[in-house]
């Protein structure tokens, strides 16, 4: 009996060469405009601390800085664990293609958690339910977005779509694999990236543009993760300063039992 692979899965698979040497090649259904989407990028660095059995706890930040473009082909990651503490743990990752060439560096932290005093400063943001909003249309937008069920609320941008609103640079959305699939570590570190850069929603309009550093921070650990299953999640994202040829991107995860799964920032580079 054949088992089916996600296609998410098939496309952070990575194989084991050595002590934190591993290879993955990259996959034309997570395709961006030029090279893979971010997002995924993202995931298959996380995936190779994951797999390591080095590895002590869960991720609670992970930044990803792109230092060149990544082309289509195989791609050798090389992960170490720089220190380890009582209850958290240092990587340093490093992506190179072609003989050695560095395309793509990183860096983890994942720790064991405990139980602590807790609170969320942040209000869940109530929306519509997502399946009561009309599924975006991404058949002519880049190949990954394809690969997510996206229910916008206000500010996409994917295509030329935009909701008629006074222009700003927000995005709210409610975001699930597609085909459904249980959330996790990889494909929560994917979502965060799942937002267009805020100057096209801010000018309406596709501009050159490109992640530069990209920061996840995970406020959620594997149980929470587990409860939300395969469902819509609520994805929201701003910025605060255009100029000078960059632009920040902040952004919020929700889950639908409005709990606060991860928020990401980073720095954009753009020409308009």
């Amino acid at each position: 009996m054949s088992i089916t692979v996600h296609p998410f899965d098939h496309a952070v698979k990575l194989r084991h060469q050595t002590d934190g040497i591993w290879q993955g090649h990259t996959d034309p259904a997570y395709g961006n405009m030029v090279g893979p989407f971010g997002g995924v990028t993202s995931a298959v660095l996380l995936n190779a601390i994951l797999k390591d059995k080095a590895r002590i706890g869960d991720p609670i930040s992970l930044t990803v800085n792109f230092a060149g473009p990544i082309e289509d082909g195989p791609f050798t990651i090389e992960a170490k664990a720089v220190r380890t503490n009582r209850s958290t743990q240092h990587w340093s990752l490093n992506l190179f293609q072609h003989n050695g060439e560095l395309a793509t560096t990183a860096s983890a932290v994942f720790a064991i958690r405990r139980q602590s005093w807790e609170s969320t400063e942040l209000a869940f943001p109530k929306r519509t339910p997502a399946l009561e909003l009309k599924r975006a249309d991404t058949s002519r937008a880049p190949e990954w977005t394809r690969r997510y069920d996206i229910r916008p609320h206000k500010g996409l941008m994917i295509d030329g779509q935009l909701p008629k609103h006074e222009p700003d640079a927000e995005t709210e959305f409610w975001v699930q694999d597609d085909p459904p699939r249980p959330l996790d570590f990889l494909s929560l570190a994917s979502i965060c990236d799942s937002f267009v850069p805020r100057i096209f929603v801010r000018r309406q309009g596709r501009f050159p543009a490109g992640t530069i550093s990209l920061t996840t921070h995970f406020h959620a650990n594997s149980e929470i993760l587990l409860a939300q299953g395969a469902k819509h999640v609520l994805g929201m994202a701003r910025a605060s300063r255009f100029g000078m040829g960059y632009h920040d991107q902040s952004a919020e995860i929700w889950s639908d039992q409005q709990q606060l799964l991860a928020t990401s920032h980073q720095l954009v580079y753009y020409k308009a």
